[in-house]
C-alpha cells in the first residue's frame, strides 16, 4: 500500500475545493461528514486539500452525504434539461487508474457515467451504499463480486443490483475493462429479493 499522495490528474484539481465547500454549506465538521460518508475524517481532510484522488465510490458516498450529484462535485453547471448529450462535451475525469466520462445531465435522480477500468486497479475496494447499480460491458471482461457470489461479465453483459450487496468491481483480464454505468439515489421495490445477477 503506497503512503504517499498522487498527484492530482488534470480535472481533479478544482474538486478538493468543491468538497470542502459543500460540506461547509451544509453545515457540517469534518468529523460529521466523514463519519456519513464512512471515512475517517483524515481520509476526508486529504480529499479535501487534493492530496487524495477520489474515486468513483467515494464521490457517490459525499454527494449523498451532501445531497447533490456527482456532476456537481465534478464541476457540472446548473442543470441543462437538454436531453443529448454529445460527444466530447464534458471532459474526462481520472481517479485511482479508473476513467470516467459523464454521460447524463446534471440534477438528475440517475447519474450515468461512462468508465474505462484498468486491469489491478481497486479490485479489493468493497462498495456498499443506498440505490441501485446497473452496469453494462461495452468491452473487455469484467469481474463484478456481488456478495459471496462472482460473475465474469463479458461484452454485451449487464447487472442490475441492489448496491446495498457489498459489491467489487474490477477488470478481468489485461487489457481493461469499458462499461456504462447508472446509479440511481433510490432503491426501487424489490419482488425478487433474494434474485442473483446472471452474467
Amino acid at each position: 500500500m503506497t503512503t504517499s499522495a498522487d498527484p492530482a490528474p488534470e480535472g481533479l484539481d478544482a474538486v478538493a475545493p468543491r468538497l470542502r465547500d459543500l460540506r461547509r454549506g451544509r453545515g457540517l465538521t469534518l468529523e460529521s461528514a466523514a463519519r456519513r460518508a464512512g471515512l475517517s475524517p483524515a481520509h476526508l481532510s486529504r480529499l479535501e486539500t487534493g492530496n487524495r484522488q477520489p474515486s468513483l465510490p467515494l464521490l457517490l458516498a459525499l454527494a449523498r452525504v451532501y445531497g447533490t450529484t456527482v456532476g456537481e462535485v465534478l464541476g457540472e453547471q446548473a442543470p441543462e434539461r437538454e436531453p443529448v448529450i454529445s460527444a466530447g462535451r464534458h471532459e474526462a475525469v481520472r481517479a485511482d487508474g479508473w476513467t470516467y466520462h459523464q454521460a447524463g445531465a446534471p440534477g438528475r435522480a440517475m447519474q450515468a457515467l461512462r468508465v474505462t477500468v484498468p486491469y489491478g486497479t481497486q479490485g479489493d475496494l468493497v462498495r456498499v451504499h443506498p440505490g441501485e447499480e446497473w452496469l453494462h460491458v461495452v468491452e473487455g471482461r469484467l469481474r463484478l463480486a456481488l456478495g459471496d457470489t462472482v460473475h465474469e461479465l463479458g461484452p454485451g453483459d449487464s447487472a442490475h443490483f441492489d448496491s446495498e450487496t457489498p459489491h467489487r468491481i474490477a477488470a478481468a483480464e489485461p487489457g481493461g475493462a469499458e462499461l456504462l454505468f447508472v446509479h440511481t439515489l433510490l432503491r426501487s421495490p424489490d419482488p425478487h429479493p433474494h434474485g442473483s445477477v446472471r452474467p
